[in-house]
């Protein structure tokens, strides 16, 4: 049994990465300037959530991959409107 790679400079071998690297280039990094590690850390962490959680994937029927599940306020604490303040995927382009 012999090991396949990809030959460098041969990006039409891997399609599944070579797409992922074009919406990752495309939704994140060519509309951001990161002006410290920690903020394209906290970026890119965000955008990784998203991606797996909330984006809608084609070959999925356009559903998101593995959606957040919901679970209710307890009683007496913030109201819905109070608890989607704190939203990182707010402002995403999908959401």
């Amino acid at each position: 049994m012999k090991t396949l790679s990809i030959e460098p400079g041969s990006p039409w071998e891997n399609g599944y990465v070579e797409s992922f690297n074009g919406k990752l280039r495309d939704e994140l990094l060519d509309r951001e300037v990161f002006d410290t590690f920690l903020e394209a850390k906290v970026l890119i962490g965000r955008w990784r959530k998203a991606y797996n959680t909330v984006r809608p994937h084609s070959w999925l029927g356009y559903r998101p991959p593995a959606p957040e599940s919901r679970r209710p306020l307890p009683l007496g604490s913030a109201t819905p409107h109070q608890a989607d303040r704190g939203d990182p995927l707010a402002g995403l382009p999908w959401g």
